[in-house]
């Protein structure tokens, strides 16, 4: 069953077409990444479902219902949630504080309390530097504190945007083990994703888009295997 579908979605900036009527779904429980080279549409596609960006033409539809227009902080509440390209942590506010924001839809102070525990289980780092200025943190560390910020709000769907921009080979590596590992806990993870060997390797399903386009679709074990998607986004 698709717990995200979206449907003959465009996105105009003025004139140009920066999505041009594409198709894809995420099914329950499924990994499934969005891959393509700088300026295809991949961060628009992000924006436009979590209602960050009109929408011109098509349809987004979660747990079955349609979206198009509910803001986003209301769509943290019915369990999606994001990590944002580039991470934009609250650079001013303590990694503490950053995490109590991601629990603004929560009201039961002990929870928030227990998932903060949780995440600084899950992020050791995090728990070392709880006190700290999210802007005092690495490169690394601010994106692990971008995930946390975002499970805090216990979602079904999490949607990741680039989250091993900018990260060291390691940090990329512990970066794609922290997100196998949500998912075994039952979350359904869109991740959009330029590293495509690292993003294929993880997933159950995978689209290509190209200039606003879906050019291909399968297995991610599939496309992991295609010649053409290997001359292309794998650097073989």
């Amino acid at each position: 069953m698709a717990l995200l579908e979206v449907k003959n979605l465009e996105v105009c900036y003025g004139v140009i077409r920066a999505l041009k009527g594409i198709n894809f779904e995420v099914n329950q429980g499924e990994i499934v990444s969005l891959i393509g080279a700088n300026g295809a549409g991949k961060t628009t596609t992000m924006q436009s479902i979590m209602g960050l960006i009109p929408i011109k033409s098509g349809t987004v539809s979660y747990d079955g219902q349609v979206i198009n227009k509910i803001p986003g902080h209301k769509l943290v509440s019915l369990g999606m949630s994001q990590v944002p390209e580039g991470r934009r942590v609250f650079q001013e506010l303590t990694v503490y504080e950053n995490l109590v924001l991601g629990a603004y839809a929560q009201k039961d102070k002990k929870r928030i309390k227990d998932d903060i525990d949780e995440i600084c289980t899950r992020f050791p780092r995090l728990g070392e530097r709880k006190k700290q200025v999210a802007g005092t943190l690495s490169g690394g560390e601010q994106q692990m504190l971008a995930m946390g910020r975002a499970m805090m709000s216990h979602p079904k769907l999490l949607m990741l945007d680039e989250p091993s921009m900018g990260l060291s080979p390691l940090l990329v590596d512990q970066v794609f083990e922290i997100i196998k590992d949500y998912h075994k806990s039952g979350v359904t993870i869109l991740l959009v994703e330029q590293n495509a060997k690292k993003a294929l390797s993880i997933s159950d399903r995978a689209y290509v888009l190209e200039t606003g386009s879906i050019t291909m679709e399968g297995k991610a074990s599939d496309l992991l295997n295609d010649e053409s998607v290997k001359k292309a986004y794998l650097g073989e």
